[in-house]
């Protein structure tokens, strides 16, 4: 058994891929790149280096569905999973390093923007409350970013150059404990195709105990959402929207899920208002009004089923 692998989730990456894959091979020699139906050249690219292993799923089987196939693959110790849009600056040693500590099962690394500076408020988190998730979804957070819930969420009181415990290490790059992914039966597949899988994660292994660690002497550079923006936006919002209420209903009280889902219908409706103003046309109003429906039965029945897209 080698100490750590690195597995790339693909989708529709061909402009990324070649920079992170060359970057990620010159530091490791198991790395597999697990593709979601990309309909552009990404597998054409991945096959041209060789020493990467490709798998090629037929179907977008969404992001945790790739990302447990990449790590059930590879027989190491830990696996990195790296963003296609994330480019290693360094080594993944001390990565690996922390992720064995005893107790450990995790650790994020240091991401930075184009120019050079920490991304603060993604690299590092704290796993969200039911009043986080309000904000976020009534749009607070993006209004009045220095408000005191957004500020611990997005862990703006910590110093990104200094190592400490983690709660949610962004999953752009996260190295994982093999047998503490198995452990607690890897990453949900039901957050599909994206978002929330890895919070969800995060949690469950805090749940079982488990410490998780930032680790900013590793460092990758990340262009960050690349892939989102290859799925149309009405899709993106609905996705984002439900698998959000997913993660509610799946840790907190039915009680939480009616007051999230109450804070997603203002929103939602308050956003297609200004959809509609902003672009003087209806679509605004019939994408959210997906999103609206689907909040409004959460919130009569405080669960959370099947979203229409």
């Amino acid at each position: 058994m080698t100490r750590a692998g690195i597995v790339i989730v693909t989708f529709n990456s061909e402009n990324q891929i070649l920079e992170c894959l060359d970057a990620a091979l010159a530091r490791s020699g198991d790395v597999v790149v697990v593709d979601n139906a990309s309909t552009d050249a990404t597998c054409e690219r991945v096959r041209a280096r060789p020493r990467a292993r490709l798998l090629a799923n037929p179907v977008n089987r969404g992001f945790a569905a790739a990302a447990n196939l990449g790590i059930a693959s590879l027989d190491c110790e830990c696996v990195l999973l790296l963003n296609p849009d994330a480019v290693l600056l360094t080594g993944i040693e001390d990565l690996a390093d922390a992720c064995l500590r005893p107790g450990a099962a995790a650790a994020g690394g240091k991401l930075l923007d184009e120019t050079g500076r920490p991304q603060r408020g993604f690299l590092l988190r704290r796993l969200p409350t039911p009043w986080t998730l309000a904000f976020e979804a009534l749009g607070l957070n993006r209004l009045l970013p220095r408000n005191p819930v957004n500020r611990r969420y997005r862990c703006l009181d910590l110093d990104p150059d200094q190592p400490t415990s983690a709660e949610q290490p962004a999953g752009a790059f996260l190295m994982i404990r093999r047998d503490a992914w198995r452990e607690i039966g890897g990453f949900d597949e039901r957050f599909h195709p994206l978002w929330y899988e890895d919070v969800d994660f995060c949690k469950r292994l805090l749940d079982r105990g488990y410490r998780l660690q930032y680790c900013p002497s590793a460092v990758a550079r990340h262009s960050g959402g690349h892939s989102i923006r290859t799925i149309p936006w009405d899709l993106r919002q609905v996705y984002w929207y439900a698998n959000l209420l997913r993660y509610v209903a799946k840790h907190f009280s039915r009680l939480a899920v009616r007051g999230v889902s109450a804070a997603v219908l203002v929103g939602s409706i308050a956003r297609a208002m200004a959809g509609i103003c902003a672009q003087r046309n209806l679509k605004p109003a019939l994408i959210y009004g997906k999103v609206v429906r689907f909040a409004f039965r959460c919130l009569v029945s405080g669960l959370v089923g099947e979203v229409k897209t």
